[in-house]
């Protein structure tokens, strides 16, 4: 008979990691740029008492255990308070992406059948508009004190985040439960279909803050002052707000104001050391800092994410501002975090090129994610950096299915990621394509990041996007889309013969087009789905 160990049974709960911050760490403080565009100031302890406040207002306003909380809202004090305030009192935090179109908030929120939503003053027209087509909704919570409550609203009984809170005593005991109970959902960006959402558990969202944490994954300490760029209703601004709780460090919010000179004031004012984005906003930021000749004086290491950073991008961070750059890779399904490019020790010797093509890749799987990579007919391909296959994970923090949806999306007890991708020996995985966006010509594939991470390193291009072009002989072949940095001048006969000698001659874009702007999707993605809808007749020179 197996021997059992004698340990205590904790139900790993978010409110867990709020406690611990509160009770070890509760003078740290956390600093946001709101909506009404002052700095505010609270700490942890702060926010763990006014989190209680607000699960005692839930309770007093008739929200069940199980219920969806919606949130409509920027990244702020506020916004953190529900996500502890709702998960850990056994309802489910349901965050919402604000830029989606309106239609497709209703449907997520119908979908999600959330029965309050909190919302932004700045969002707050939106949730007016909207309110009368979701059924489910019973309380729209406006995220401000009296004085900034409008004087008139379409709503009539619109509550004020502030006075809910101040009816409320906080003398409030989070509860223990099944940790495998539902803490938070998000969906996915939807660009092919409705969106789905994702479930994601107690257990599966501590276990996610613990491996972010991790030295090899985001590194991130009590030393460190936090700024996440990536919205809170991104992927829970991939786990940051947990880990910060369950470390201890300090935090700063940015709010709305997300444009390269906010960010830049932000960071050198508040002295962020820390922080984690999208690689379009990273742009906005350094043309920033270029253009006014400034440098970081705390900034020290960011996590680039949600898209394949450009090579160049991460050589001008780190070359140019002292800044190391952690490439990651992950998706909505899986809470998000999949792999993070950091070096081994067997790396320390190598020349400084090879450093960096190792760091370009989107890394190695930190644990709690299992990857692997498989043929069109499911067989396993070898990780020697050449065989590129369809990945697929499995894991601790990983989707088995999606909400109001029976078929499950497994293949084989693995989550399939849509990613086409390689694995070199050591582990280091990289994305060619998306299995929708691969070029496919002549029968041969052509990696559209590829060819954007050549053209990113052009000193007149500002943004590019490749993706494929009808061809009456070919099939398929590259056109590249691309945005001029301000003032730059460049022929595209230019641009096609950078690519010589970056890559395999038959590989290089038919022909390049100039626009003013590249269309992204809601989490600042670029759109291929709406490039290749406006260039669909476009005609080759070749063809």
């Amino acid at each position: 008979m197996s021997l059992m160990g004698q340990m205590m049974h904790m139900p790993l709960m978010i409110s867990s990691l709020l406690a611990h911050a509160a009770k070890h760490n509760g003078d740290i403080e956390i600093v946001s740029k709101r909506v009404e565009g002052d700095i505010h100031r609270t700490t942890w302890a702060e926010v763990d008492l006014r989190s209680r406040k607000l699960a005692q207002a839930l309770d007093r306003l008739g929200v069940e255990p199980g219920d969806r909380v919606g949130t409509l809202a920027w990244n702020g004090y506020r916004h953190l308070e529900i996500y502890y305030g709702v998960s850990g009192s056994q309802r489910v935090c349901h965050t919402i992406n604000p830029r989606l179109f309106p239609q497709q908030v209703a449907w997520i929120a119908n979908d999600a059948q959330d029965k309050v939503i909190f919302v932004d003053l700045n969002i707050f027209p939106l949730v007016e508009k909207l309110a009368p087509s979701l059924p489910s909704l019973k309380h729209v919570v406006l995220m401000c004190d009296r004085s900034n409550m409008p004087r008139e609203s379409a709503l009539p009984s619109l509550l004020c985040y502030e006075d809910l809170l101040a009816a409320e005593d906080g003398r409030y005991t989070w509860p223990t439960f099944d940790e495998n109970t539902a803490a938070s959902i998000c969906y996915t960006s939807g660009t092919t279909g409705n969106p789905k959402g994702a479930v994601y558990s107690h257990r599966s969202t501590v276990l996610h803050a613990y491996a972010a944490a991790l030295p090899d994954a985001m590194g991130v300490s009590s030393a460190d002052t936090v700024l996440p760029v990536v919205p809170m209703f991104h992927v829970n601004a991939w786990g940051l707000p947990y880990s910060a709780a369950l470390i201890g460090c300090r935090l700063v919010f940015p709010g709305h104001h997300l444009d390269g000179g906010s960010l830049y004031d932000l960071f050198e004012k508040e002295r962020v050391t820390f922080s984690a984005g999208v690689p379009t906003i990273w742009l906005g930021l350094i043309n920033h800092v270029k253009q006014h000749n400034l440098t970081f004086s705390t900034f020290k290491r960011t996590v680039i994410g949600g898209s394949a950073c450009p090579p160049a991008m991460i050589k001008t961070l780190q070359d140019d501002f002292g800044v190391e750059v952690i490439h990651a890779w992950g998706m909505t399904e899986l809470s998000p975090l999949g792999t993070l490019s950091r070096l081994k020790a067997k790396h320390a010797d190598l020349p400084k090129e090879d450093k960096e093509k190792i760091l370009a890749k989107q890394g190695k799987g930190i644990y709690g994610i299992d990857m692997r990579i498989v043929d069109a007919e499911g067989k396993e391909l070898p990780w020697d950096g050449k065989a590129a296959g369809d990945l697929e994970v499995r894991g601790h923090w990983v989707v088995s299915g999606y909400f109001n949806i029976d078929k499950s999306p497994l293949h084989e007890g693995w989550f399939p990621t849509g990613d086409v991708a390689t694995i070199d020996p050591d582990g280091y995985m990289q994305i060619t394509d998306r299995s929708k966006d691969v070029i496919k010509s002549g029968g041969e594939w052509i990696s559209s990041i590829d060819l954007e991470n050549v053209l990113m390193a052009h000193p007149a291009v500002h943004e590019a996007a490749a993706i494929a072009c009808a061809h009456p002989k070919w099939d398929e072949r590259p056109l590249m889309v691309v945005v001029k940095k301000p003032g730059a001048e460049v022929a595209k006969e230019e641009l096609i013969a950078f690519f010589k000698g970056k890559i395999p001659n038959w590989q290089t874009p038919d022909d390049i087009v100039f626009v003013e702007e590249i269309p992204h999707t809601a989490t600042g993605k670029i759109s291929k789905l709406q490039l290749r809808d406006r260039f669909k007749e476009h005609k080759l020179p070749t063809a």
